[in-house]
Formats: C-alpha cells, structure tokens, sequence
C-alpha cells in the first residue's frame, strides 16, 4: 500500500505570478485542470479546460467577452519542479496567446474539456468530453467523449466521428477517462458524465487507434466488445482522474477528485483491475475551498516526490503540488 507523509502546496503553474508568466506571455489569466503527459520528444505537454484572458472577474469562470478558449494546450520542459512548474510555450495565435485547440460550441455543446492525453509511437491521443450542460456543481450532462488526434506534436488536432463514445441517454461509463501504457495495449480507466460514478476499465491495441470501436472493457472476468458490460474496479465516488506506473514502487497510482471526502485522493493498486485501495486524502477541500483535478506530472513518477497539478474554484487557476510517498 502506498501512503503519503507530507503535502506541500508548491505554487502556481497558470495566471499572474506563475513561473511562466502566463498571464502576460500567453493570455492565460485564468484556467483549469492541467491534464499532463509526456509527448515523446523530451516535453511534456499539459492540456487546460475553459481559459480566460484580461476581463476575468477573479473567481470562477470569466465572461465569454474575457477572451474565452474553451481548451488550450501549453508545454514544458522544466525538470525542477521542487522551485515550480515553467510552461515554456503554447499552441499560439498569430499574436503568440494561446489558441483553443480542439474546435467547440457547435449546436448543444457548451464546451469541450480534455480528460487525459498520451503518446503513442510518436502520435498524441487526448480523451475529452463535449459537456451539454452544467447541471450543479458534480452533475453535468454529456453529448459524448471522444479521442482528439494529432500527428504534429500537438500543434494541430482533429476529432474524428469514429473516435466517439456517444451519451444521448447518459450513463455511459468512459465520459471521464485516463490513458496508461501497459502490456502493448493503451488502456482507459473511465467513468460517467460527473463527479460521482465508479471507475470502469477498457482497453485497446494502440495500432486500431483511435477507433473507440477497437475497445475492450473489463467484465470482471474477461474482455467484452460492450461497453456496458464492465465491471466497476475502483468504487466511486470518482472525478477526474489521473493514472500512472510508479517504476520505484511498482504499483499503479490513480490520483481523483472524491466529492463525498471533499478532496483529491491517492489510490493504487499492483493491476490496473485492482483490487484498489481506498486511498487517502492528499489535498483536503477544508484547507483549500473547492478543489478539484488531481493530475499526475509524469516525471514524478519514479521518486518519493509526487508532483501533480490541481485546480481551485476560487482563484480559477491551477497550482503544481508535492506529496511525499511512503510505502506501508
């Protein structure tokens, strides 16, 4: 079992005093999430949700007019994260401020949110969901989740229709998902539109991608071709989520947010079917008000020093935080 001794809130990645001066570099006074992955090319790239320039009101979502970008994509190659965590570029406008990467807003779609990214034989795959509607605060409504594709670093996206897992009646269980390499397959831990679903395991021979038809999903038992036969392998209440391979400890890690315990958790497991623990609190929502993400720096994954990037209601920004990993 994995346990954690110490957390330290480290400091900010986005918005006015961050070590990238995202504000004034990029247009980015204020975002979420922070989905990081490792692109292959010696940068790690970091994917943010709903992203607003100057005219942000300073707690939660800005108004449309403040330069709204429904996602953006930033990268670093900043190995120090002990002094923070240094965007050094973004996927630009002509002017340099970050651009929205994958397309929004079409018909009944309020906007488009990346979930989790990966690389895989020099492509990048990030897992998003195309949000109907924000319900209350946990609950929202999907019209699907898909994989985004990029053959250049990045730099250019598209959506394919074959790369979707429709929602039009809910419940569906891979809204919310988390990509891992293991044993020649790409695998996605997933769950449904929201905040409080189980989390359901999937997986898929990474040369079918991205073809959601190419999927297998965790029965329990075996691989079913029917997404509503998997089998929960982690109880929720989960948010969103965040998965990797500790390579010192030799167990898996899944960082969510749990609503019912109002804070990021810490859980893992020697197989990505589990059995996982029920894992601890990390960063508690009593000591920062309405905290939620929880995503996993993948150059952290091999020390005691856990970094991940997390998210605050308030302030609307996102902040790279430490925890100290013991094995008990």
């Amino acid at each position: 079992m994995v346990g954690v001794s110490e957390t330290t809130r480290i400091g900010l990645v986005t918005g006015a005093g961050s070590p990238g001066r995202t504000d004034e570099r990029f247009g980015i006074h204020a975002t979420d999430l922070g989905v990081c992955w490792e692109s292959g090319d010696g940068r790690v790239l970091v994917a943010f949700g709903d992203t607003y320039g100057e005219g942000w009101g300073g707690s939660g979502p800005g108004p449309a007019q403040a330069d709204w970008r429904r996602n953006v994509l930033a990268c670093s190659t900043d190995r120090d994260l002990a002094t923070g965590l240094r965007l050094d570029g973004v996927v630009a406008r002509a002017d340099g401020s970050a651009a929205q990467v994958l397309p929004s807003g079409r018909g009944r779609e309020i906007t488009t949110i990346p979930n989790s990214g990966i690389a895989v034989a020099g492509t990048q795959y990030l897992h998003y969901m195309s949000v109907r509607q924000w319900i209350r605060p946990g609950v929202w409504r999907t019209n699907h989740a898909g994989i985004a594709v990029s053959h250049d670093g990045g730099n250019t996206w598209s959506a394919p229709r074959g790369a979707r897992w429709p929602n039009r009646w809910g419940g569906h269980r891979f809204q919310l998902g988390a990509f891992a390499l293991a044993d020649d397959h790409l695998y996605l831990l997933g769950t449904t539109n929201g905040r409080y679903g189980d989390a359901y395991l999937a997986r898929a021979d990474p040369t079918a991608l991205p073809a959601t038809r190419a999927f297998r999903y965790w029965t329990g038992s075996g691989w079913s071709t029917r997404w509503h036969a998997a089998a929960p392998v982690a109880a929720g209440p989960v948010g969103e989520m965040s998965l990797g391979f500790h390579r010192t400890l030799g167990r898996w890690l899944l960082m969510h947010l749990d609503e019912t315990r109002r804070g990021i958790v810490l859980r893992s497991a020697a197989r990505l079917t589990g059995p996982w623990t029920s894992g601890e609190v990390v960063v508690s929502g009593d000591e920062y008000p309405a905290v939620y993400g929880g995503y996993l720096h993948p150059w952290s994954l091999d020390g005691p020093d856990l970094y991940y990037l997390v998210s605050q209601w308030g302030p609307y920004n996102v902040y790279l935080t430490r925890s100290r990993l013991v094995l008990e």
